[in-house]
Formats: C-alpha cells, structure tokens, sequence
C-alpha cells in the first residue's frame, strides 16, 4: 500500500510503501516525549521511501549521543521522519504525518528510550 505524508504546512511531502499499518511506536526520551510524536513501528527501506518534495526546507537537530537524525521543517517546525547515523535512508514515520492513518487508534509499543543505555 502506498502512504502519503507531509510536515504541517506540506513543505516538506514524502511517500512510502508498507503493508497496512496497525502497529505504531511511541518513546519516552527527552526529544520524543516533548514531540509527543507517535512513529512508525519499523523503519523503512530507501526503496520502500520516497521524498517528494522539502528537502531544502528540512533542517537536522541532534541530541545527546547524536545517533538520531531528527528532520524537522523549518517552515513549520514539524518532524515527519527520522533516520539513523547508522542506517541512513531508512525512515521511521511520524505517523501523525501520513493521510488517512489515525496515530492515537493503532496498537501503540510503548519504547523506554529515556532508560535506554
């Protein structure tokens, strides 16, 4: 199935390929629980993910050990994805982003990230 997404005020729009999504993901680490985000259980592929447009409008934020790529718009402040210096390319979604997904309704994995070492 393919999903469509956008920051706040659609500067920044990407698409990707998953199966229905049921399963989301939601950490309790400083930058996340602030955001308040509800992300994308699973990363996906730079095959499975394509930016559509925003890549100039999108800026990074790094915290702490900086092994999080945290894009944000810098229109609307908005963080519509995330990648990892480790696997970059590979996207986990704020969910909150993509058309016709209801975050807040899905089976939600609570992650500890604030306790994580």
């Amino acid at each position: 199935m393919k999903y469509k997404g956008s920051c706040h005020c659609e500067a920044v729009q990407f698409e990707f390929e998953s199966e229905v999504i049921t399963e989301a993901l939601q950490c309790n680490c400083s930058i996340c629980i602030r955001k308040n985000a509800i992300m994308s259980r699973r990363y996906y592929e730079p095959a499975e993910f394509n930016l559509l447009s925003g890549k100039d409008n999108l800026a990074l934020y790094h915290w702490g050990d900086h092994d999080v790529n945290h894009y944000f718009c810098k229109t609307c402040g908005i963080s519509p994805f995330h990648d990892t210096i480790y696997e970059p390319g590979k996207y986990r979604v704020n969910l909150g982003c993509v058309a016709n997904v209801a975050p807040r309704e899905l089976d939600i994995m609570y992650f500890d990230g604030r306790n994580e070492l």
